[in-house]
């Protein structure tokens, strides 16, 4: 039987105005042999807004989480403390949280450990399942491997109480960032429910047909996703103020279950961009889109989609990008541009809306589809040239422009690492001059670097592959150089409190390999040098500390 230890509980104050009754700011810290945290029982009932719960660090079985109401200025933070809180079990979930609202959980709580939370099995289920009316919150620094199901479920199904159906309740503000999900049977993230056009569930004996919730405000960015059994990403019903950006997804789709392979599916119901994504090795589609439409995909390299699905059968195809109208509202318009696409088991780009119009696919790099053999041998009224970007029921008033298209990699000139263009390349200065509202990269570097922005994820930048001699203009609030790395570095950073700032760098196990502290020096741009020579290449993660203030981000190290 799970129950709360009060033995196990302490609590300590850190009051702002010395004679209040009860303090502004209060820290709970919750024993290991704790796995029950609800706010409607003693002694977590005297939780209030702007409150912190310290999990202390050590093995556990299970958290659960209920009841706690933060405000939106004052999120309740759950987070772990003195270590790295692990969580190994044969239970249907390793973390659950139901019916809290303005919350953060974070494992930033250990400088040593990037994901200060680690749930390493959960046998029977899910990592982490966020519901029951759950809404405004955050997730980041946690690390989830080996479950049987999703690595976290985000979303509240509506049920015979009828209090969470689509006219009741909406999931707001869902930020899901800087996590690991390696192992797990299904979705890697699997965000909002699937059945935007209703479920039917027996109420009293009637079938009844009941409307989820719709999302608004998600974003879902910087997490790390390896190995998953059906899609890495998958969000849906986020009708309003979604975006998928900077996530690095690997070797996704392993069990190869139709309908559920793919890098990113932005589902049913959303509204959502997709950009600044690495997708590689996956048996999936790279991205799939049933959204509303209007969404925009840019900046993404993927790689290698579908690649390793029955390769020698042609006819089970999978695309670098699929884009399809079963949600997609009339007269919306796609804009798929700057992508970089390299060996798509079959096409490259295929679109298959014709409810839209105005849509627009230019300035991607689109390298040896599969599909331009089987299409050029005669098997279908299709030609090679088709597999690039392939409208199987027309155009349909898309605008297709200055896109480079070819079956030899090297014919795109590219750096051996980081995908860009090297000086010389047909890339450079040949987007489509029409469309200009994307001023940064794949790597956030500004875009366009000259007058004429590149085509492909990654703008051309001297400084990036060497051979500047200044920092490359960057739209970050830090800003690293040269990314990919071989010896030094650079991290540029404003300071606005005169605070000193802490580096601290980890592998993508989460483990710390290296720290640096930055003494402040007069003016507001601080600059870190960082020797990274005898680090294995790679991908590395970082946070860099100042004034209270943190920022994260990885970096691609090359030898």
């Amino acid at each position: 039987m799970l129950r709360i230890s009060m033995a196990s509980f302490l609590l300590t104050c850190s009051c702002l105005i010395s004679n209040t009754a009860w303090c502004q700011q209060h820290t709970f810290i919750v024993d290991t042999t704790v796995s029950i945290v609800d706010a409607n029982v003693s002694p977590f009932d005297k939780v209030k807004p702007g409150d912190t719960l310290l999990f202390n660090a050590g093995h556990r079985k299970l958290i659960r989480i209920l009841n706690f109401l933060g405000e939106k200025d004052k999120p309740i933070l759950f987070m772990n403390y003195n270590g790295q809180v692990v969580i190994n079990t044969d239970h249907y979930y390793g973390m659950s949280i139901l019916n809290c609202r303005y919350f953060r959980l974070t494992g930033t709580g250990d400088v040593n450990n990037f994901y200060g939370i680690r749930i390493s099995r959960v046998a029977n289920g899910a990592g982490i399942g966020i519901g029951g009316m759950s809404s405004d919150y955050e997730i980041d620094h946690v690390s989830i491997e080996n479950c049987l199901s999703a690595g976290i479920f985000a979303k509240t199904d509506p049920d015979c109480s009828l209090l969470s159906t689509r006219d009741k309740f909406t999931q707001y503000n869902t930020l899901i960032h800087d996590n690991y999900i390696g192992h797990v049977g299904t979705e890697g993230l699997y965000i909002g429910s699937t059945q935007y056009f209703g479920q039917t569930i027996n109420c009293n004996g009637v079938d009844t047909l009941l409307m989820p919730s719709l999302l608004e405000g998600v974003q879902v960015y910087k997490n790390i996703i390896e190995y998953s059994g059906w899609d890495g990403i998958q969000v849906s019903s986020a009708a309003k103020d979604c975006n998928i950006n900077d996530n690095m997804i690997l070797f996704d789709s392993r069990k190869e279950y139709y309908g559920q392979m793919s890098g990113i599916i932005i589902g049913g119901g959303s509204h959502c961009d997709c950009y600044n994504n690495f997708i590689s090795q996956g048996n999936g589609q790279g991205i799939q889109v049933f959204g509303l439409a209007g969404e925009k995909l840019f900046n993404n390299i993927i790689i290698d989609a579908g690649k390793n699905f029955f390769p020698t059968d042609s006819t089970r195809m999978v695309y670098g990008i699929f884009i399809t109208d079963v949600t997609a509202e009339k007269d919306s318009a796609f804009t798929v541009v700057y992508n970089t696409i390299i060996n798509p088991k079959s096409d490259g780009i295929r679109f298959v809306s014709t409810v839209t119009k105005n849509n627009l696919i230019a300035s991607n790099l689109i390298v040896n589809p599969g599909n331009y053999d089987y299409y050029e041998n005669g098997h279908t009224s299709f030609h090679g040239v088709d597999s690039y970007i392939m409208f199987p029921a027309g155009s349909n008033n898309t605008v297709v422009k200055q896109n480079f298209l070819t079956r030899i990699l090297s014919d795109a000139q590219l750096s051996d690492s980081g995908f860009m263009p090297l000086p010389g390349s047909s890339l450079i200065n040949a987007a489509y001059q029409e469309f200009s509202s994307i001023n940064f990269d794949f790597y956030n570097h500004i875009r366009p670097y000259g007058s004429v922005a590149d085509i492909g994820a990654v703008e051309f930048n001297p400084e990036f592959v060497g051979i500047g001699s200044g920092h490359s203009a960057i739209l970050k609030a830090v800003e690293l150089y040269p990314n990919p790395v071989r010896s030094t570095l650079s991290i540029l950073f404003h300071s606005t409190d005169l605070s000193d700032a802490e580096l601290y760098v980890y592998n993508l196990q989460g483990n710390l390999v290296r720290s640096k502290h930055h003494t402040y020096i007069d003016g507001k741009e601080q600059k870190i040098q960082l020797q990274v020579d005898d680090l294995d290449a790679g991908i590395y993660l970082y946070i860099l500390n100042s004034g209270g203030k943190k920022d994260s981000g990885k970096f691609i190290k090359v030898n």
